[in-house]
């Protein structure tokens, strides 16, 4: 695939458990382009937490590439690998992980103490991602004042502080109701379409269709994967338009 921003080539991936090796992954191929939105979905045990680990860089490859923008992350030394992930992999989780003594100004400016890109003005960028989010009058407020679809976009906002070329979210809605996973998915639909490349790991079909491609780990290896039915909605308008 063209212009891919992560590609997985063949990647096995064991753990040590006594004197056994377990095997998770068993020989998994996948390309993300750029721009992409894929949801990947699986089974509790299939290997898709796993594998979403060696797509955010958190991990390794026992066997196989995971190559980075056409970097080879077995290449890069640890403190290598960590500045890709603070720079260029936003993570958004099920559980907002945010800092309760912190607002949500301070929380959403965090990353940029560890890692910031040359030129950005961390206040200004934070306030501007609060806005973009919808939370501008909500920045001096802590984790428990907030509604869980606040935090929640708090986090993306986080997540988008060092403007990542990646969007790794992990069961985004799996915390919240209908109604506020719905604009969760909203917001995450429209940061695609703005160009953000977004990889989502969900249970939830409904979620998932939200994504224009998906994928199904099931036993360490991808058993399906298909178009999602917004996006064929999409090809079949854009075809009826010719």
């Amino acid at each position: 695939m063209e212009n891919s921003i992560i590609s997985v080539l063949n990647v096995h991936k064991s753990y040590r458990l006594g004197k056994l090796d377990v095997p998770v992954l068993r020989g998994i191929d996948l390309e993300v382009g750029e721009g992409e939105f894929l949801a990947v979905m699986g089974p509790s045990g299939s290997g898709k937490s796993t594998l979403m680990n060696l797509l955010g860089c958190l991990d390794r490859p026992t066997k196989g590439s995971v190559l980075f923008r056409g970097s080879d992350i077995n290449t890069l030394s640890d403190g290598e690998l960590a500045k890709l992930r603070g720079l260029e992999i936003g993570f958004v989780f099920q559980t907002f992980n945010l800092i309760p003594r912190l607002n949500a100004f301070e929380n959403v400016k965090l990353p940029s103490y560890a890692n910031s890109k040359p030129g950005v003005n961390p206040d200004k960028r934070a306030k501007e991602l609060l806005k973009t989010v919808g939370l501008e009058d909500r920045m001096r407020h802590r984790p428990n004042e907030l509604s869980g679809g606040q935090s929640q976009r708090v986090a993306i906002a986080r997540a988008l502080m060092n403007d990542p070329a990646l969007l790794l979210a992990d069961e985004p809605t799996g915390n919240l109701d209908s109604k506020t996973s719905l604009e969760i998915m909203e917001l995450f639909s429209k940061l695609n379409r703005q160009g953000r490349t977004i990889i989502m790991i969900t249970h939830d079909p409904d979620v998932a269709e939200y994504a224009k491609r998906v994928v199904y780990v099931k036993d360490g290896l991808i058993q399906e994967e298909r178009a999602s039915g917004l996006q064929e909605e999409e090809s079949a308008a854009k075809a009826a338009e010719k």
